[in-house]
């Protein structure tokens, strides 16, 4: 028997993030036979409901509402809330993001529901679904299942495979009307510190820098190299507490947590604390001047050499490959 599943989409900047698919193909992995149901909340949204069916979406739920221009705690769950009781699904799935890590554990304590978050793994069995998560800093993993009440989870950016995008699939669109009340919090502004281009945290490729790469102005080779690849600039906590980039980039058990197909560590020693934000990454390159350096102990493969010539020598060498290619 097939169940239902609540999937949440997250926007920013107007566009639905790549975790929203990610989230919907999690759903379908968990509905069986049955639907999975995208929510969709914010001021204006309604442009983006068709790309939530096309991505595997059986219907969408819109709730738009001025007071859901910023996300706020108290007013995206209410929106959710209202959304789940209508609905009564058997399960809820959201992205483990900045948003998700938020809102998950407001709406699971309002539902008396157990959580089980940052799931990179989804195993179907004959009796239950199993779920697995990293802990102690990516050391480890550990399984759960859930055999009593709903079934909810965040999933990990990057971690489920998103479904093919499917432009002639049809589903239903609803719009429902939330009386959003009592915020206790009001965004009158929002100052962005984030780096232009693509999403760290969605990066298939990414380029990190530590202190290595010795200045502000260093970061321009692996900058470089990001661009040509199509990735992002990582960086890790020593790079960013000297100064040589923005917090908004550092990577590590007190930064983001990101799971590229390709991380290349330029000039980072691989700190545990570091190497808890990234050692889960599909492919991890290393170029460190120290043979002896921790992150050649998780790195596939290790390049023993000064950045500054290796990477440019990097560059030069995908660039000839593109050239070939296109």
């Amino acid at each position: 028997m097939g169940k239902k599943i609540l999937v949440l989409g997250e926007l920013r900047d107007g566009a639905l993030r790549n975790v929203s698919f990610e989230a919907i193909a999690a759903g379908k992995k968990l509905a069986g036979d049955g639907e999975v149901v995208a929510v969709l909340l914010g001021d204006s949204v309604q442009t983006q409901a068709q790309l939530m069916i096309q991505f595997g979406a059986d219907r969408v739920i819109i709730v738009e509402n001025e007071k859901l221009g910023h996300y706020t705690s108290d007013g995206f769950s209410q929106a959710f809330l209202s959304v789940e009781a209508q609905e009564k699904p058997d399960g809820i799935v959201i992205g483990h993001t900045a948003l998700g890590k938020d809102l998950s554990p407001k709406i699971a304590n309002k539902l008396n529901a157990g959580l089980i978050s940052d799931v990179t793994k989804i195993e179907e069995g004959s009796d239950n679904v199993t779920f697995i998560r990293p802990i102690f800093s990516g050391k480890a993993f550990e399984k759960k299942e859930i055999v009593e009440g709903p079934i909810f989870i965040t999933i990990r950016p990057n971690n489920i495979d998103m479904l093919e995008k499917d432009e002639f699939r049809k589903g239903d669109v609803k719009s429902i009307a939330v009386d959003i009340k009592d915020l206790r919090t009001i965004i009158q502004d929002v100052v962005r510190k984030t780096s232009d281009g693509v999403d760290l945290s969605e990066a298939k490729v990414i380029i990190a820098g530590g202190r290595g790469v010795k200045s502000a102005e260093g970061f321009k080779p692996l900058q470089e190299l990001a661009d040509l690849l199509g990735g992002a600039v990582g960086a890790s906590r020593g790079a960013c507490d000297a100064d040589y980039c923005d917090y908004s980039l550092q990577i590590g058990q007190t930064g983001k947590v990101v799971t590229p197909d390709l991380y290349i560590a330029c000039g980072i020693s691989g700190a545990i604390q570091h190497m808890a934000g990234m050692s889960n990454s599909k492919v991890i390159v290393a170029i460190n001047k120290d043979p002896e350096a921790s992150i050649f102990n998780v790195a596939d493969y290790g390049i023993v050499g000064d950045l500054f010539e290796v990477v440019p020598l990097l560059t030069e060498e995908f660039r000839k490959i593109k050239a070939v290619s296109s």
